[in-house]
């Protein structure tokens, strides 16, 4: 280092840079650091700044800008043109090389000063003078100017002509000071008021944000990122107004976090993931030129080019994702292998200088110059190596959100354009899978990825210091190492067999509760609780056994690389020996320390490996849905129509089916279960109204779906109309989103008030809208739960009516209102304001039909007959009784009609007052409570966690321990040979280093062996050797200890918070799953279970093993150097304040980020859902873009939580780099002072090397079991708070109770929840045993509420109901509903067999089983789809809704209970069945009570009595045939209304 000074400066090595020289400061002093430093100071600070963006608004200019620009450029100029004079004249004026350093790092300098000032001037900052340190750092080479000046003036050659060059650098020099003048001025100028600075900054900030489509920008959000300097870049200072937000409890909702920077943002990370999507299948399909016509129709309208997409699924091969991915943002992400590469480098410059510094520790030859030299080469090392390492985790980071985003909006946008027959091979649950761990399994692949090529690096480097030390013998413990990598990998591949099982169970465990909960109400109806939890916990001891086997594997991989270091050194030890050299001391702690550095990648590669597998199966399963088979609409329908302009749709020898071609032909011919639709001609007029009537399972549906394409077409032609449009569709089953009643009627088109009215008015909705809290604001809960069947069913309507299509297909939606509804909507609706639309009408009320153009007879797949209603009514119905047809309102009293509007009452299932049912998802504030942490500890169990502490106790201190015996075995040697080493430490690194530098060993060591060293006799080395080996053995055996007791005990805790769990949910009230959405339930049943089964263990167990590491490590530090106790303490502090602050903002961020993911999912499952109704719409668009809007929200939170962890890893990334330098510098005053020992500071400072990882781990791992522990305190929640249904049984029945069946209800007053109005309102009636009673009455009059009185799914407010005399409150539940028998209005059928959906318990024979399904008319379906053991599928999908219902009603045949309830049970029936039925309802039932609830009053003219409700209260009780001859009763008018 002198000579290098000394060859620029001219000077003597033994005084490089003198100060003073003859009564004026030294030229070369002067040059170097009163010129060159500060220039390199402002060049560095006004880089920062030239990344400052330009603002959009048009900044006045401010003439100060101007100077200042001049200037800089002016200087950078002289500069330049000094270094003329000075290479001409040679030596004359000072040394050359000096001179052109100095003036080339001035030149450079001041371009750089002015580029930033031109940036900071178009930028914000225009108006403003910039910001001060730029200014005062320009003054900083002022000084050096001035002393050269006088020197000038001092020596006289400032004018002499003898000397032109120095003449010409005085004139320049004259200049530079006169430029630095005019820069001063320039500064000093006035400016503009800060009141003008903030309106431009607002108007910059809009300008910024407009720009962005569909992105709305609230005033007070910043941007995150954007627009900042390079220094607030490297430091994250723009992450903290967001912290002090964070600290201040003030993040509370999504908004108050930053907007994504532009290239993150949602929209254009999907349009880039497209564009490079197109790009490569257009690549593969070059051979189709043609552009898809009907692209129009299925981008929603706007032609966009999505066209090849679509057509691509033609073509063979599929677009791989993976290959889109990496041309979408491959460049960028590859780039920060560079990044990498730079930090994993400087990593390794650490210890080499810490061996340097021990060394001069070690000699007191060396001059103290070396010292300090080496101290701040370690502070330049590690500071740069955090800054890097620190932006490649933010960059890589940023990258993983931006294939998230692409990620999950490619499989929302494939879901809403695959044809529903391939849809169908995934369950819903499967699919949301993929959106959820799928995607997060590949995005962790971007870290791990990085890893696969680095950690080889790190390897080769090691091998190679390793050869350096032992030669060839280190291949002997190579061999070693190498021998467990495939056992590890045998256990890896156990490892990801197991987990592949695992998941399998977990996908039908979820898959189970998600019918339980869709089922939640059948379930308390029928008891069949148990049933259901038995097969849960089925699934759950599967999985868990799976889990058990991975954990116990894992704690095997633990043990084994924890055993590695100390084998392999053995191993290496002995091929030494044995090759016949002479074991030294120093030879074993480089040898140690070396493969220490081994052990580190070989650890972690088979992680890395597996996180990559994993991203693989990950990435086929989601390639596997991406590649499904698109609708294809262009092959799909003809263009043209074959018979003229007048047609709306037509079909042509038309076949369809539900299942793919090539599937049907592998099947076996028994199974023909799936319909096939057979159209030979069929051709609608527009404008016509065409009723489609048939029997149940007859294919209605299926001829719907054929029109809207959603079926596969095997041949023919289908042509519709105006294709573009869409269709008015109303589904079966009405889907409803989880939004406010008007934005279901909406859907997305613009709010039209008189349309709006109209169409609320024909669908029958005025008086409902009325009732409902809220008006059409009020929230309907998931798929509408809070709405009675009606009024879903006629929302839905309304929905398709509002669309304005040209093409209307309804699909029974008259099924579930009763007569008087049905009446209105067939007047107002079907035949009024859709009365110039194109109709097809599916219906069983045939009654309505009459009005209709023509009507179609379909029976199995085919059309049996077409005509006129007068030729098909006949064939399908029994025809009404009563003949007076013409009877219409205009015969009742004015007043009468009055009086029935006023009918209309509470809505059947009202919801609060609060329109808002759903209360939002609770988000907890503040640290996680203690009592979380103490269910953990009990669900662990208290023994076996203080166990698993102690044994991590042992393992650490072991390991120390270990650590301080070879720092003590080094010492001796030192002593013994200390007279020796003195004469060759200069030129050799001490052996005391040897241990801990981690590389401290690029120097060969073979040079010790020349020095006399009196070779430590081997009974020595042997003993030190024997006391190591049993240290290290001690520490393995803890380690195994520790490792299988962990695992044991977090799957205890497993175990326990999944059982805790379940059983709170299943005792759970109804109402709670009312006002709870699903996905909220379930979703702490899938990942936040899969938290506390498997994430949370894995980071609990890093959390420990750093507490217990930090901790190890400051001991051995301050008993190394106690004087670095004064460093650490103030760091301690600030390390406490600084994780606090951070810890409190990330919490608040990682719970808004898990509060905005629900929505992404719900919606997500919404749209699965009503995928048909969707696409029948065309509003695909608007949900792909809703779905943007959701993700967006959720990459801000978390982008905001990502950027915060970079934002306190530098911080403490900082604070490592000072506890390294003081620890340094301690040891440097130490040594001058001849105190300490060596080997001990190189212990304390290998161990400080450390800190920084161990410091981030430490708070990484704790705030991430933090958030971990989030899941254990949602779980906890519902395991305490849910309010759950009365478990007591307080009075024991017989067996056979109730034998007679005698129902009364004595004053009932029941509401649905605390704060509504009553539902029943004081209901008395008595029902004798074995009457059959019919209840009638307008929706909402509380009909379906007599049941759930009767079953207690809501508690009653006052009064009792006696079941043969006996209270029901005082039955247990569980007894009360199982001696009852109910036919729900929504027929639930769970996944399973045919018999398990009869008969879950299995009580009874198959010979039972057959005869109900004969008398339920169902046992020829049953035998068609293949007997009582045929698989139904999700929903009972491959059964019709009326078979379903079929199927509700045999198991209520099945139980033999006295009491009987239906609930509008034959709503989807058609007539004939439902004769058939009534007929074994009446035969079946003789001797029991029955009670049923009825739209079609026909059902119950035969019932011996008839209980007419009217707002929840009991109206009329008396015999059919008197009340309908009592004049004015309620029961008469809602006879004629219905016979209209």
């Amino acid at each position: 280092m002198e000579n290098i000074l000394a060859g620029l400066c001219g000077t003597s090595p033994e005084d490089p840079l003198p100060v003073w020289v003859h009564g004026s400061v030294g030229h070369c002093f002067n040059q170097l650091t009163l010129n060159v430093i500060p220039h390199v100071i402002l060049a560095v600070v006004s880089a920062c700044f030239l990344g400052t963006p330009r603002s959009g608004s048009r900044v006045p200019c401010r003439p100060g800008w101007g100077c200042r620009i001049t200037a800089s450029f002016v200087l950078a100029g002289l500069f330049l043109a000094d270094t003329i004079p000075v290479t001409i004249s040679r030596q004359e004026l000072g040394p050359v090389y000096l001179e052109v350093l100095a003036n080339g790092i001035a030149t450079l300098t001041w371009l750089t000063h002015g580029l930033a000032l031109l940036m900071l001037f178009r930028s914000i900052h225009g108006s403003t003078r910039g910001p001060v340190a730029l200014a005062l750092l320009a003054l900083l080479p002022l000084p050096s100017f001035v002393i050269t000046l006088v020197w000038y003036y001092q020596s006289g050659t400032a004018w002499s002509p003898a000397h032109p060059a120095a003449s010409s650098r005085f004139a320049i020099l004259c200049l530079q000071l006169a430029s630095l003048l005019v820069y001063v001025i320039g500064y000093l100028l006035p400016t503009t008021g800060r009141q003008d600075f903030l309106s431009i900054n607002r108007s910059w900030q809009e300008d910024q944000l407009i720009s962005e489509p569909g992105i709305p920008v609230p005033d007070q959000q910043g941007v995150a990122e954007d627009g900042e300097s390079w220094l607030s870049r490297f430091f994250y200072i723009w992450m903290n107004p967001l912290m002090k937000r964070g600290y201040e409890w003030k993040l509370n909702q999504p908004q108050d976090v930053y907007v994504l920077p532009r290239q993150l943002q949602a929209a254009r990370v999907s349009d880039r993931f497209y564009s490079c999507w197109q790009k490569k299948a257009v690549r593969h399909q070059v051979e189709e030129e043609t552009v898809s016509l009907t692209s129009p129709i299925i981008a929603g309208g706007d032609g966009s080019s999505d066209a090849p997409e679509y057509s691509s699924h033609r073509t063979q091969e599929a677009v791989q994702l993976f290959s889109v991915l990496h041309a979408a943002f491959g460049l960028r992400f590859y780039s920060l292998g560079l990044l990498k590469l730079a930090g994993n480098l400087l990593g390794f410059s650490g210890p080499l200088l810490l061996n340097l510094l021990v060394n001069f520790m070690e000699s007191r030859q060396e001059p103290l110059s070396h010292g300090v030299l080496y101290a701040l080469g370690l502070f330049a090392g590690s500071f740069l190596g955090a800054l890097l390492q620190n932006q490649f985790s933010y960059e890589v980071n940023k990258v993983m959100l931006m294939v998230r985003a692409a990620i999950i909006s490619a499989i929302y946008r494939k879901a809403l354009r695959v044809g529903s027959t391939s849809l169908a091979r995934f369950t819903v649950g499967e699919i949301v899978n993929f959106m959820s761990t799928d995607t997060s399994r590949l995005v962790n692949f971007c870290l791990s990825f990085h890893e696969v090529w680095s950690l080889p690096v790190q390897f080769a480097i090691t091998l190679y210091l390793l050869y350096q030390q032992v030669g060839v013998a280190f291949l002997g413990g190579l061999a070693l190492a190498l021998l467990l990598v495939p056992i590890n990998k045998v256990i890896a591949n156990c490892i990801m067999m197991n987990n592949k099982e695992m998941l399998k169970h977990k996908d039908t465990r979820v898959k189970l509760m998600t019918e339980f909960l869709c089922g939640i109400r059948v379930i308390k109806f029928y008891a069949w609780e148990k049933h259901f939890s038995t097969r849960i916990n089925a699934c759950r001891a599967k999985e868990l056994q799976k889990l058990r086997a991975i954990k116990y594997l894992d704690a095997l991989c633990v043990y084994l690389w924890a055993a590695l270091p100390v084998v392999v050194s053995i191993a290496i030890f002995i091929t030494y020996v044995l090759l016949g050299h002479q074991l030294t001391a120093t030879k074993v702690f480089t040898a140690l320390a070396l493969v220490g550095m081994l052990i580190l990648p070989l650890n972690s590669f088979p992680w890395v490996l597996n996180g990559t597998l994993e991203a693989k199966v990950s990435l086929d399963r989601i390639q596997r849905f991406l590649e499904l088979v698109d609708q294809d609409l262009e092959a799909y329908y003809a263009l043209d129509s074959p018979s003229g302009t007048a047609t709306a749709m037509e079909m042509r020898c038309a076949a369809f089916s539900w299942a793919p071609v090539e599937e049907e032909s592998t099947r076996q011919p028994s199974s023909t279960g799936t319909l096939q639709l057979h159209i030979e001609n069929l051709s609608v007029r527009k404008g016509m109204l065409l009723g489609v009537v048939g029997k149940v399972g007859s294919g209605k549906s299926s001829l719907l779906a054929a029109i809207t394409g959603e079926l596969i077409k095997q041949g023919g032609q289908v042509y519709v109309c105006d294709l573009e449009q869409g269709f008015g569709l109303a589904t079966q089953e009405p889907w409803i989103q989880f939004t406010t009643v008007r934005e279901n009627i909406l859907f997305g088109r613009e709010y039209d008030a008189r349309l709006y009215e109209e169409v609320v008015e024909a669908c029958a909705l005025s008086e409902d809208l009325n009732i409902l809290p809220a008006g059409d604001q009020t929230e309907v809960g998931e798929n509408g739960v809070t709405l009675s069947g009606g009024q879903k069913a006629r929302i839905a309507l309304a929905r398709a009516v509002y669309q304005e299509k040209e093409l209307y297909l309804l699909d029974d939606p008259l099924a579930a209102v009763d007569a008087d509804v049905a009446n209105h909507l067939m007047r107002k609706c079907i035949l009024g304001i859709l009365k110039n639309k194109t109709r097809i009408l599916c219906t069983h009320r045939t009654e309505f039909l009459e009005k209709a153009d023509a009507l179609l007879l379909i029976d199995s797949g085919r059309i049996v007959k077409t005509g006129t209603p007068a030729d098909i009514l006949p064939l399908v119905e029994a025809f009404p009784k009563f003949s007076d047809m013409d009877k219409r309102r205009k015969d009742k009293a004015p007043d009468e009609q009055g009086q029935e509007e006023a009918v209309e009452t509470e809505a059947e299932e009202s919801t609060p007052n609060h329109h808002l049912i759903h209360k939002e998802e609770e988000k907890k504030e503040g640290a996680v409570a203690f009592q979380v942490y103490k269910a953990y500890w009990l669900a662990v169990g208290s023994c076996l966690a203080l166990s698993i502490l102690f044994s991590l106790l042992l393992m650490q201190a072991s390991r120390n321990i270990s650590d301080l015996w070879l720092s003590r075995w080094i010492s001796s040697i030192s002593q013994t040979a200390n007279t020796s080493v003195m004469v060759c430490s200069a030129s050799l690194p001490s052996p005391e280093l040897l241990l801990f530098s981690v590389v401290g060993l690029v120097s060969p060591i073979q040079a010790l062996d020349t020095t006399p060293v009196p070779s430590n006799g081997s009974p020595d080395v042997n003993f030190y050797l024997m006391v190591y080996g049993s240290i290290a053995g001690a520490n393995s055996l803890f380690t195994i200890f520790r490792a299988f007791l962990f695992a044991y005990g977090t799957i205890r805790a497993a175990t326990v918070i999944h059982n805790q769990l379940l059983q709170r949910v299943l005792k759970a009230t109804v109402t709670f799953f009312d006002t709870t959405p699903t996905g909220r339930i379930l979703n702490r049943f899938s990942s936040d279970l899969y938290c506390v089964d498997d994430s949370l263990p894995f980071v609990l167990n890093i959390f420990l093993a750093n507490m217990y590491g930090l901790l190890g490590m400051l001991v051995i530090i301050t008993y190394g150097l106690p004087w670095a106790g004064l460093v650490l303490l103030p760091l301690a502090a600030l390390y406490f304040s600084i994780q606090r602050y951070y810890r409190r903002t990330s919490r608040e961020l990682k719970r808004l980020y898990s509060v905005t993911l629900s929505p992404i999912y719900t919606h997500f499952s919404e749209t699965l859902s009503g995928l048909n109704s969707i696409r029948a719409m065309r509003a695909t668009q608007r949900f792909e873009l809703e779905n943007q809007l959701c993700l967006e929200q959720n990459q801000r939170c978390l982008f905001a939580s990502n950027t915060a962890t970079q934002w306190l890893d530098i911080r403490l990334q900082m604070i490592g780099v000072t506890v390294v330098t003081a620890i340094a510098g301690i040891a440097i005053i130490q040594h001058q002072k001849q105190l300490g020992n060596p080997g001990l500071v190189g212990l304390a400072l290998s161990y400080a090397l450390s800190v920084t990882n161990l410091l981030s781990g430490l708070i990484s791992s704790f705030t991430l079991t933090e958030s971990m522990m989030v899941s254990v305190e949602r779980t906890e929640e519902y395991t305490t708070d849910i309010p759950t249904e009365p478990q007591d049984k307080l009075v024991q029945v017989a067996a056979d109770w109730p034998s007679q069946g005698l129902v009364e209800f004595q004053r009932v007053v029941l509401a649905y929840r605390a704060g509504l109005p009553n539902a029943l309102d004081g209901v008395s009636f008595t029902i004798y045993p074995g009457e059959k009673v019919g209840i009638v009455g307008r929706t909402g009059s509380g009909k379906s509420t007599l049941f759930l009185a009767l079953f207690r799914m809501l508690e009653l407010k006052s009064g009792r109901i006696l079941l043969d005399g006996v209270d029901s409150q005082l039955v247990g539940l569980e007894e009360l509903r199982s001696r009852l028998a109910i036919i729900p209005q929504d027929p639930f059928l769970f996944s399973g067999s045919i018999r398990e959906n009869l008969d879950p318990q299995g009580k009874r024979t198959d010979s039972e089983l057959h005869e109900v399904l004969e008398q339920c008319h169902l046992q020829d379906a049953v035998t068609q789809m293949g007997g009582l053991d045929c698989e139904l599928g999700e929903k009972g999908k491959s059964l019709s809704v009326g078979q379903r219902q079929l199927v509700c009603l045999a198991r209520a045949l099945l139980t033999q209970a006295k009491v009987l309830c239906i609930d509008e049970a034959t709503a989807s029936v058609d007539q004939k069945t439902d004769q058939l039925l009534q007929q074994t309802i009446r035969q079946r039932f003789a001797d029991k009570t029955v009670l049923t609830i009825a739209h079609r009053l026909n059902t119950i003219l035969d019932s011996d009595r008839v209980l007419v409700m009217q707002a929840g209260r009991v109206a009329e009780l008396d015999s059919p045939t008197r009340l309908s001859q009592k004049d004015g009763s309620l029961f008469q008018r809602l006879l004629h209304s219905g016979q209209q």
